[in-house]
């Protein structure tokens, strides 16, 4: 995570958004890598929630983030809704890489499972998110949140509407 923290700093990356204009004209996988290596801003809730993009392939994102004391719940674990962003954030952006110039996408339905309650001495998580269908109108894509011995977290399922941003 540091490693690619110091990429996106070396290329000026800051919290932000996506210049539509540009965007608009890129294949999603190209969106997906300029955000990877900073060349675009990375959103402002990653630097809330202290998640990033690590990874980027055609049909997968992989995020990886490490709970704060500023995520946890009540009873002293990370609150459902840090690990429902992060995958929100994967499976979402796992579709982004199947989109061709022109489309974007939003979520239509994110449905999530916690497994295992992490806490502040969990350690670094990864959501990993895979398409399952990518059509004309809807995307399907599911994910999962794991520890670094693979341990699982959580997992989810996302339903996304695929449309055109011309």
């Amino acid at each position: 995570l540091d490693a690619v923290r110091a990429r996106a700093k070396e290329n000026g990356a800051h919290a932000g958004v996506v210049p539509f204009a540009q965007a608009r004209e890129m294949k999603g996988l190209d969106i997906m890598q300029a955000l990877l290596e900073g060349r675009f801003p990375y959103p402002p809730i990653a630097e809330t929630l202290d998640f990033h993009l690590i990874e980027v392939e055609r049909g997968q994102a992989i995020f990886q983030g490490l709970p704060q004391q500023k995520h946890l719940n009540p009873m002293g674990t990370v609150h459902g809704g840090w690990y429902a962003t992060l995958l929100d954030s994967a499976v979402g952006c796992a579709v982004q890489t199947m989109l061709e110039p022109g489309q974007g996408y939003t979520t239509a339905e994110l449905s999530v499972n916690l497994v295992r309650g992490a806490r502040l001495d969990s350690g670094p998580l990864r959501a990993i998110g895979t398409v399952l269908h990518c059509g004309r109108q809807l995307a399907t894509a599911e994910g999962k949140i794991v520890d670094a011995h693979g341990r699982l977290y959580a997992h989810a399922t996302t339903t996304c509407l695929v449309f055109e941003t011309k």
